[in-house]
């Protein structure tokens, strides 16, 4: 496979998987934007969505503003990461590697695309809400299609391989912002506001049933971050998300009858996991875990680059 084709389909899961997790975010935000907490607390609440973003900021940008942040994640042209863009520039490379890809699928992401097209942008209220269910629903086609349709061939494993890297990124930058910085100042660790943001974290990752099923007790921190980092049931959680990735890279590495960097990377990475407890890791800090595992996922990314799509 030519590198450019490889890279048009690792970026087109990429940005399929991102634009699901920001409406993931954007909702979970209104949710908690509508509780009534102390003043000044929405404003810190949407600042918090931002920062999970990941999204790059315009020089001398000033995003304070809880509607120019919902503007800035769903539909500005000057965010390269918004929903409008990923959904955008999904389609874009999906349509240069148009042959590689099944009839279902490039139907599900071109369709989504035509979608955008006919709203009417921005949305507000109700119309916002609608809208972020209809871009998870969108990426649920995408998995499905590809699932259903897609030769187990190395077209495959580069688009599920962008969507496991960008996945492993977005579950680790959730983590890490809801435990670092949402609480709002003044407000009691293990409160009913703290109880329900990680009750919304639950909801964000579509984890909350299998919250319940797993640990069968109230919504405690150090679960919620066992499940998210640890759980490889969980299909979102780091650890599983890294087993996805070394399955794939193992996959292409068996295709192309040659190991590298990437699969060396990926499987040091995945032994990491292999003991690990969060006592251990609440102890040496989980702000310093996760931002560990972010430094080693944007490596890995820039190995997979250099080994197959330059």
């Amino acid at each position: 496979m030519l590198s450019r084709t490889a890279d048009s389909l690792y970026w087109a899961g990429r940005y399929i998987e991102r634009a699901d997790y920001l409406a993931r975010i954007l909702e979970a935000t209104l949710r908690l934007a509508a509780i009534p907490t102390k003043q000044g607390t929405e404003s810190s609440i949407w600042a918090a969505s931002l920062a999970t973003s990941g999204c790059p900021l315009l020089p001398n940008s000033d995003l304070t503003d809880p509607q120019d942040i919902r503007d800035y994640l769903a539909f500005s042209p000057d965010n390269p990461s918004s929903i409008h863009c990923c959904l955008t520039m999904a389609r874009t490379n999906a349509r240069s590697v148009r042959t590689a890809l099944t009839v279902e699928l490039w139907e599900t992401i071109n369709g989504a695309w035509n979608r955008l097209q006919e709203l009417d942008m921005p949305l507000r209220g109700d119309e916002l809400l609608e809208f972020l269910q209809w871009v998870k629903g969108v990426t649920l086609g995408v998995e499905g299609a590809t699932s259903r349709t897609m030769l187990r061939n190395d077209a495959y494993w580069f688009l599920r391989l962008g969507a496991a890297v960008e996945r492993a990124d977005n579950t680790a930058r959730l983590l890490d912002v809801k435990y670092h910085l949402l609480l709002p100042e003044g407000e009691r660790v293990g409160g009913q506001f703290d109880y329900f943001q990680w009750t919304t974290l639950l909801r964000e990752v579509s984890a909350l049933t299998a919250y319940r099923w797993v640990y069968r007790d109230d919504v405690k921190p150090w679960h919620v971050a066992d499940l998210m980092i640890l759980n490889r049931q969980m299909p979102r959680s780091l650890a599983s998300c890294q087993a996805t990735i070394v399955r794939y890279l193992d996959r292409l590495a068996a295709d192309y009858d040659n190991r590298g960097p990437a699969q060396r990377l990926a499987s040091a990475q995945m032994k990491h996991f292999e003991g690990a407890k969060m006592d251990t890791i609440f102890q040496s800090g989980l702000h310093e875990y996760i931002q560990s595992y972010l430094a080693e996922n944007r490596r890995l990314g820039e190995a997979i680059h250099q080994q197959y799509l330059s």
